[in-house]
């Protein structure tokens, strides 16, 4: 049974959704980059039976461009998330998710200054619009907190993490025809947790209260490792070879509604007008930039 390509993009968005609640759900438990070591540590020894003989057929194409697979790991792996959970130690899952949504708008951003390419008007608009629903969300609707600057430094922390996974995005999409995706994605994992290890060892030796192991706390680390990781990457790889890439950008928007869903649902999390308001206008953003 073939599985519909917007039905597989939708699951993988339910799963990246979650992972913001996780995140928030097990932050007075797990430390950050703790819970980021153990999620690539699942996820490397899941994947390694799925991508080892790719890895060993394409090794020389990964050799040639280690350079850029030290970056992905470092800017997809290692930073990226980890930055995520650290945010959430400090603010919402919904603020992180809202705010998350405006990738695209940052790689656009990232793309004018480095790449030298030329923005349309839509893309213009669209980064004026998104870039104002974040600095609403940030600001927490209020004019005096912009005024002050006065933010809430998990929102602050979720900015820079985006501009990581920003500049992730941009070296994949450049490097698509020379870099395979599975083994690639392999490889990172592998030397991301490396470079996430010493700051693990750090933080398991001075953590002044201990992991409480319950079934939530393991079933929280698998689901961060295997679902929002291997299965939502799959999902999508798939979802965006039988859609196309553009059409598939967009249900990325849906992984803030989602996360949204799960907070209010599991953390009795509040959505605020505000978050509403700048919400809409980072996706109304984001899909105006992606016009013709």
């Amino acid at each position: 049974m073939k599985i519909p390509p917007y039905a597989l993009l939708l699951l993988a968005t339910v799963l990246w959704g979650g992972n913001f609640v996780i995140g928030r759900a097990v932050s007075g438990n797990i430390p950050p980059f703790t819970l980021a070591f153990l999620r690539w540590c699942v996820a490397f020894i899941v994947f390694l039976p799925i991508a080892y003989r790719s890895v060993k057929r394409e090794w020389h194409m990964l050799k040639e461009h280690w350079k850029i697979v030290f970056i992905l790991a470092f800017t997809g792996v290692a930073a990226f998330n980890t930055l995520v959970y650290i945010a959430l130690h400090y603010t919402t899952s919904i603020n992180a998710s809202l705010m998350n949504s405006s990738t695209p708008i940052m790689i656009y951003i990232l793309s004018f200054i480095f790449l030298k390419e030329k923005l349309t008007s839509f893309q213009i608009l669209g980064t004026a619009l998104s870039l104002s629903g974040v600095l609403f969300i940030i600001s927490g609707g209020s004019f005096a907190s912009l005024v002050d600057f006065t933010f809430n430094k998990g929102d602050l922390i979720v900015v820079v993490a985006v501009f990581c996974w920003s500049i992730y995005s941009l070296l994949v999409k450049h490097f698509a025809g020379r870099l395979p995706g599975q083994s690639t994605f392999l490889v990172t994992i592998f030397i991301g947790a490396v470079m996430l290890l010493p700051f693990y060892l750090y933080e398991i030796t001075t953590m002044t209260n201990a992991i409480h192991w319950h079934w939530s706390t393991i079933a929280a680390i698998l689901y961060v490792g295997i679902f929002a990781s291997i299965v939502a990457f799959l999902c999508w790889n798939h979802g965006v070879v039988q859609l196309g890439a553009n059409k598939a950008g967009i249900y990325l928007n849906f992984i803030p509604v989602f996360a949204s869903i799960f907070a209010v649902l599991f953390l009795d999390e509040q959505l605020h007008i505000f978050q509403i308001i700048g919400g809409l206008a980072v996706v109304a953003g984001v899909l105006l930039s992606s016009k013709k």
